[in-house]
């Protein structure tokens, strides 16, 4: 039975064994009219719905304004447009005329409307289920910037980024993904800016997803990315309606899925994970100083074990002679290599933070600070790792807490392992030829046709306005030109701001 019938008494029936006969599923059965009864059912899902407006507009509108009405001789195909032209008096309302679809809507948060006689029904959006309100970021926090962040209500989140951006180019497309959950996910992009190949491509891959559920939108990264066998992510992703609405404004796409905070957009470059929204917020002197060292700190992360290892192991004569003794003094009752004491000293970190982020989160620092200082001290006092050794895994660890995307700080706390078992067997030469393979590897990959490194490679000078360095806003006066081609100039020339004329 998959086309609405005309029997209600049928349909009714159907739809609670079809929900198994489910006790949140509320079906109100009604009498649309004394003089010449028609029977209808309203039906809704229990705490999906605003009850109010449940029972104060539409049944209010069924039951009463219907006696008001002259609606002798409507034939019963003409019925359910009767309802809607005259006698609702909600917004958002459609038709209804299988059974998928009305199952959708039900499970949505719609109200359905079924006539006995009508085999055509009507889905009201009165949605009113709890949420959580919309709150301060908990992993992108600035200091001088919005406090707002995406909630999980979709709705919501498109709210959020209509009130930033109030203009008719704005386009959204909702579709739903998930065989069972059928998930809303809405495509958002601005008109006239946006590659239109782009847009096309993230709809054919979202098309191409086949699966029963999606609970976040890292699944939909995971389905839509260019390459799965790869460390780096190539879809950045944000809980800031500030930082998606600026990349709607240079030409990427965004993507949005009910149920999570986190936004996802594309096309995303190798040095978008270096920027933070309050780059933009602060003067460009500050925000380049800031920039160029997240770039430092990148390199001390993913090297500085691998160097110390080589350097202790293999290359001795790079270091200043006090040095050297000093690093021999400190390993004489160290037992274990180099390689052993890095090893072991990462891992203990990585134990360590995970544990602080499992722990609840009044202890949770706690631990993972005083872990730390424990272990640490505890090791050296034991003669199991050196204290050099400690500082440059600290250090590291520091590091990899600077980079605003903590996707990118995943990826070097990957890479930072096999580059450490290449210095342990060739010393600086296997760094250097692991670095080639990583350089090599990053230029490989697109994202969504994009080259990953664009702006490094290929370079292109232009670019450079906005990637180590952040020029003044004045001097950005053009889109990114590797993202779109289209509606370049974002603001007019010659607004740099000069001193008052005498």
């Amino acid at each position: 039975m998959a086309q609405i019938g005309c029997s209600l008494d049928d349909n009714v029936h159907y739809i609670k064994e079809s929900l198994g006969y489910s006790n949140d599923i509320v079906i109100r059965e009604v009498v649309l009219h004394n003089l010449e009864p028609v029977r209808a059912a309203v039906m809704y899902a229990d705490g999906m719905v605003d009850s109010y407006l449940v029972q104060a507009v539409l049944i209010d509108s069924l039951l009463y304004k219907m006696r008001l009405k002259e609606w002798e001789g409507i034939r019963e195909d003409e019925f359910v447009p009767f309802l809607k032209e005259s006698i609702l008096t909600v917004g958002d309302m459609g038709d209804l005329y299988d059974f998928p679809t009305l199952f959708t809507a039900l499970l949505s948060g719609c109200v359905i409307i079924l006539v006995d006689g009508c085999s055509q029904g009507i889905h009201i959006g009165l949605q009113g289920w709890k949420d959580r309100g919309v709150t301060e970021p908990s992993s992108q926090t600035v200091i001088r910037g919005p406090r707002e962040s995406f909630t999980e209500t979709l709705r919501t989140n498109i709210t959020l980024l209509r009130r930033r951006i109030s203009s008719e180019k704005l386009w959204i497309e909702i579709n739903r993904i998930g065989e069972e959950t059928k998930t809303e996910v809405a495509v958002v992009y601005m008109k006239g800016i946006v590659e239109e190949d782009v847009v096309e491509e993230v709809r054919n891959r979202l098309d191409r997803i086949s699966i029963d559920g999606i609970m976040e939108s890292g699944m939909i990264e995971e389905l839509i990315q260019d390459e799965a066998y790869t460390p780096f992510p190539t879809i950045s992703n944000s809980e800031r309606p500030d930082v998606v609405a600026a990349n709607l404004l240079e030409g990427r796409v965004a993507i949005l899925v009910d149920g999570t905070p986190f936004v996802l957009t594309v096309p995303s470059l190798f040095v978008e994970f270096f920027h933070s929204a309050e780059d933009y917020y602060q003067r460009f002197d500050f925000s380049t100083l800031i920039r160029m060292l997240r770039f430092a700190c990148f390199f001390i992360a993913l090297l500085a074990p691998s160097l110390y290892i080589a350097i202790t192991t293999f290359h001795q004569e790079m270091l200043p002679t006090q040095l050297l003794i000093s690093l021999a003094a400190q390993r004489e009752g160290v037992p274990f290599p180099a390689f052993i004491e890095a090893i072991m000293m990462e891992v203990a970190f990585e134990i360590l933070r995970e544990a602080g982020i499992r722990m609840p989160r009044a202890v949770g620092q706690a631990i993972s600070i005083v872990g730390t200082l424990v272990i640490g001290q505890a090791a050296v006092e034991a003669g199991i790792v050196s204290a050099a050794m400690v500082i440059v895994v600290s250090i590291t660890a520091i590091s990899s807490f600077i980079f605003p995307a903590s996707n990118m700080s995943i990826t070097v706390r990957i890479l930072r392992f096999p580059l450490m078992v290449l210095a342990a067997s060739f010393g600086i030469y296997g760094i250097i030829v692991g670095m080639l393979a990583l350089v090599l590897h990053l230029c490989s990959l697109r994202s969504f046709g994009v080259p990953y490194m664009e702006s490094f490679a290929p370079f292109s000078l232009k670019e450079q306005r906005d990637t180590i360095l952040r020029l003044p806003r004045w001097a950005l006066d053009k889109r990114p030109e590797s993202i779109t081609k289209n509606n370049l100039r974002r603001q007019s020339k010659g607004i740099k701001p000069l001193p008052p004329q005498k």
